[in-house]
């Protein structure tokens, strides 16, 4: 096979590496260890397309180029195969989530597999496979079964704590949560308790624990949304109406992690970026817990968090969120109706886009006051969206002289905005933050400066028991239940209504079937369907599943030992693997996935069950490959129709005659939309005529009737509408006419207005490849047009791995050339294979080393790209130096084999070697080869450059100068003058100045 077939070479070494276990990883190496993950896709129907392959070929490369360092390289691949798309086909189609998950996966593994990644597919793992959904329940078992010791600042057994209760009550216990929702009690009561009074003393200080929560409720699709999954108050699927409902929800404690998650950010390798955004998301904050009297009530109080105390004589209003839970008790009847409408309102829209919306200002007068606890002065309460229950207290106090949101809402609302500061400035047309100046119209803390002022406030409030100093987060614990099928049951049952975890030795509890997987008719989730599923017999279950996010918070850990069917991963496995070395994928995940399993690593931290401080030590998001859009422009027209003999017709589509659209192609589109160059009169022209040969060509077709393009208009914005085109149906951005009329239906008699040489050109843009846009390209196609060791290779010359990058099918056909010349070192003119052993010239050494430091530079640097393009420089040069030799191209083989391993395997194999090259050494780099004999230098007199001349590489400065002094060249150059000294820069350039 001289010829370079790259279709039947990959299916070969795909098979071999399938049949040989090539990438099996060790579990009892000797060697280095090194774990490259890849963030597992969820399985949906559309398969990949080229822009889902780039981060998994970039690890693909580290993982190869890591085997051939002599490391022992974990590369594992699975499915996060639980979710919301397959449930809402199964309620569409009736048929099983399972079904449809398992021939999504196929596909993708199919994909993948052509794609030639280096995965040890022993290793497979899929969320929704109960064996392996059993040990994510035993996580929450653990969550549920452990509570957050602040005195030794980790989780402990909740026996620990119970030992504790039955010592000395709860006096002295010091937990993450809220002290609110526990109540006191000494060792004698607890002891006098019942077994349902102590659960119920015990549930708040659970790491996984039952509370009403505010949820994004979803009536449609019957189940709790993530704020991710919902945008301007519908869900992101499906278009459907979402509100803000108060339900008993499951939670995780993940608020007791805060501070660890904080500073662990400080030890890891992850871009700035998604530090950021997780900092952020924490949001750690010092400041104050201030509780305002609610006048008329004289039990309430309006607790609110500050990090301003010390503008505290400046709050002029207070704002709730309208979820509070003190909205109903304070609001008057005189407001009630119009509370009860706001209320409403905000049902209907997301946190998300509530935290989003800075621009509108909206609120509710509740009719209620407050006292302000430092002067008594009432201040008013009012409710607003921009408030949100589950962030802080829920509550705000409100100082618009000094917060920008407070002041528009102040203005908005004639509500006053004093100055509390002699430094605030202009505040007739904002706020004034500041913490210079010396504080006014402020009591007792009147002339002095912020930090003196803060902590007399703090004290004063401190002793009049209405407010303390506190360290706050932005982070809320975490919603765990969905009221949906397809996800891990909870393993949660009730006893007289009071929650019990199932025994371990029951798990995996697994998903029961069901007639249907929507909610039940009286509004119970999908599980409320199954007949017969109790716990023992006789114990009701929990109803809700757990999140997407839950199986994909631990499953690096399952990938290190996927087998074993006693623990969730061995002991001494997991000490081998450690954690993650590499870790690649979106950041869009920062403040979900790689902030939950962040937390849930800790807490398996706190019970010894793995050794390392961080799940992924280093983290790369790759950047989007955009899609390259093609689009035809539509001529928007009014068709009229009359008989050739003048009698009248009466209905629009007389004897079957379909008026065609038209489509104008490019230059003419780009001419006459914006009528602004001097052709467009030119092509004003030719649209007229293809126009009248349109209708021309339809009155023949229709005899005895007259068809028209009754209106029309060129030269303004709105004559075209651009529409997508499916990219499939073009080629260099030309369309194939007869496949896009076979495309849709109402384009079978489209007729086209054409280029001069008779072809249609489409317009193009960039833009995030989606279906809908119909710009995704199926790498399927590529591999079987070019291969996938070109695809690989073209996805990593497109640019910087982490940059965006635009997609055009154009160049892959100049890499699936550099690959044929690569080959063609080996079989000159795709002939038999003509490697010999000659020796090796400084010019061909000079070119391999520099590729040898270069790859090995790039790969440890993730600059993919500029390694291409040293392979295919380094080829040209080699072609011109007619390299044969092995001595050359064996080690390049190598090099080259984590960018096109199908086509390195199979050189590799001519070359005489039986295993495979991923069990081959990186080629030694010897800098010796890449020194120069001779170096250039440009001879200069006072500066001026007048002559080169090359000097060895080892000669001196002095013998430079003497040389020069010894030559013709002051003869030549400085015109009878002597030197007064010459200036030699080694390396570089000599100057003689006379």
């Amino acid at each position: 096979m001289p010829a370079y077939r790259p279709q039947e070479i990959e299916k070969k070494w795909q098979a071999h590496w399938q049949q040989h276990h090539t990438f099996r990883a060790d579990n009892n190496s000797d060697k280095p260890k090194y774990y490259v993950l890849d963030m597992f896709p969820y399985p949906s129907g559309a398969g990949l397309h080229v822009g889902h392959p780039l981060g998994y070929i970039a690890s693909d490369i580290v993982s190869r180029y890591q085997r051939l360092q002599g490391r022992n390289v974990l590369h594992p691949m699975g499915f996060d195969s639980f979710g919301l798309p397959a449930e809402q086909y199964a309620i569409q189609t009736g048929q099983h989530p399972a079904v449809t998950t398992e021939k999504n996966i196929e596909t993708y593994i199919r994909q993948l597999q052509q794609l030639g990644f280096s995965y040890d597919w022993e290793r497979e793992v899929r969320t929704s496979d109960p064996s392996y959904y059993k040990w994510t329940q035993w996580i929450f078992l653990k969550l549920f079964n452990s509570w957050y010791n602040l005195d030794t600042n980790q989780a402990e057994p909740i026996s620990a704590l119970v030992a504790k209760f039955a010592e000395s009550g709860s006096a002295g216990i010091r937990a993450a949560g809220e002290d609110e929702e526990r109540h006191d009690f000494s060792a004698g009561q607890w002891q006098m308790m019942s077994e349902k009074q102590k659960l119920a003393a015990i549930l708040p200080y659970r790491l996984a624990y039952q509370q009403d929560t505010f949820v994004n409720w979803c009536a449609a699709l019957g189940t709790v949304l993530s704020n991710d999954e919902v945008k301007d108050g519908l869900s992101e699927r499906g278009g459907y109406p979402v509100e803000r409902r108060l339900m008993p929800q499951w939670n995780l404690r993940i608020t007791a992690y805060a501070d660890r998650l904080l500073k662990g950010l400080d030890t890891l390798d992850w871009p700035d970026a998604v530090k950021e955004m997780q900092r952020n998301w924490i949001g750690k904050s010092i400041g104050a817990e201030v509780t305002f009297p609610v006048q008329g009530h004289d039990s309430l109080g309006v607790k609110v968090y500050t990090t301003r105390v010390d503008t505290i004589y400046g709050a002029t209003f207070l704002v709730l969120a309208p979820e509070h839970e003190l909205v109903d008790t304070i609001t008057t009847p005189e407001q009630r109706t119009a509370v009860d409408e706001y209320i409403a309102a905000t049902k209907r829209r997301s946190e998300r886009d509530r935290m989003a919306d800075v621009k509108t200002v909206s609120g509710v007068f509740t009719g209620a006051y407050a006292a302000n606890p430092v002067d008594g002065t009432p201040v008013p309460i009012w409710l607003a969206d921009y408030v949100l229950a589950g962030y802080g207290t829920g509550a705000v106090m409100a100082v618009p002289s000094g917060d920008q949101r407070d002041y528009l809402f102040a203005k908005h609302f004639d509500l006053p905005i004093p100055a509390i500061s002699d430094a605030q400035q202009d505040l007739d047309k904002q706020a004034d933050p500041t913490k210079e100046g010396r504080y006014i119209n402020s009591g007792i803390v009147n002339g002095l400066g912020y930090k003196e002022a803060t902590a007399t406030l703090i004290t004063f409030l401190e002793e009049k028991g209405l407010g303390k100093g506190k360290v706050n987060f932005r982070l809320r614990d975490a919603i765990f239940g969905r009221q949906r099928y397809w996800g891990e049951p909870i393993p949660i049952y009730y006893k007289d209504g009071t929650a019990y975890g199932v025994a371990e030795a029951d798990l995996p509890l697994v998903l029961p079937e069901i007639d249907e997987y929507k909610p039940t008719e009286t509004g119970e989730p999908p599980l409320g369907r199954a007949k017969d599923w109790k716990y023992k017999g006789q114990y009701e279950f929990e109803l809700s599943t757990m999140p997407g996010w839950a199986g994909s918070s631990w499953y690096y850990l399952r990938y290190m030992d996927p087998h074993n069917a006693d623990r969730f991963v061995g002991e001494d496995v997991e000490k081998y693997w450690g954690q993650v070395d590499l870790y690649m994928g979106g950041a869009e995940h920062a403040t979900g996935h790689l902030l939950y399993s962040r937390f849930w690593y800790l807490f398996l931290k706190d019970l010894g069950l793995v050794t390392a401080n961080e799940p992924f030590q280093k983290l790369i998001n790759q950047g989007m490959i955009l899609g390259r859009s093609n689009f035809v422009y539509r001529l928007n027209t009014t068709w009229s129709t009359s008989k050739t003999d003048g009698s009248p017709i009466t209905y629009s589509s007389p004897s079957g005659i379909k008026h065609p659209t038209i489509f104008v192609t490019k230059s003419l589109y780009e001419a006459l939309s914006e009528a602004l160059d001097e052709g467009s009169e030119a092509a004003n022209s030719r649209v007229e005529k293809g126009i009248r040969q349109i209708e021309a060509a339809l009155d023949s077709k229709h005899p005895g009737y007259e068809s028209k393009v009754a209106s029309y208009s060129l030269g303004l914005a709105d004559s075209f509408t651009p529409l997508h085109v499916d990219v499939s149906y073009t080629d260099n951005d030309v369309l194939d006419i007869a496949a896009f009329k076979n495309w849709r239906e109402e384009y079978a008699d489209a007729e086209f207005i054409l280029e001069e040489n008779g072809s249609y050109v489409c317009g193009t843009e960039v833009e995030k490849m989606s279906k809908s846009k119909y710009n995704v390209v199926n790498p399927d196609v590529l591999i079987d047009k070019y291969g996938a060791d070109a695809l690989r290779l073209y996805e990593m010359f497109l640019g910087p791995l982490e940059q965006y990058k635009p997609w055009n099918t154009n160049g892959i056909s100049g890499v699936a050339t550099f690959l044929k010349k690569f080959w063609r070192l080996f079989h000159p003119e795709d002939g038999a294979l003509a490697v010999t052993d000659e020796a090796a010239s400084p010019a061909e050494l000079k070119t391999l080393h520099r590729v040898i430091q270069k790859v090995a530079q790039d790969i440890e640097k993730f600059s993919f790209n500029t390694s291409v393009s040293t392979f295919m420089i380094a080829v040209n040069e080699l072609t011109a130096l007619g390299t044969h030799k092995r001595a050359i191209l064996e080690p390049l083989v190598i090099l080259l084999s984590p960018f096109a391993p199908h086509l390195a395997e199979e050189l590799w194999q001519e070359l005489g070697h039986e295993d495979s090259i991923s069990f081959a050494a990186y080629p030694e780099f010897r800098e010796e080869y890449l020194v120069e004999a001779n170096v250039t230098y440009p001879v200069a007199i006072n500066g001026k450059v007048r002559e080169q001349r090359q000097f060895a590489a080892t000669a001196t400065a002095a013998e430079i100068e003497a040389a020069i002094l010894e030559s013709d060249f002051l003869t030549r150059f400085a015109e009878g003058k002597t030197p007064k000294k010459v200036v030699v820069v080694p390396g570089r350039m000599v100057n003689v100045v006379v």
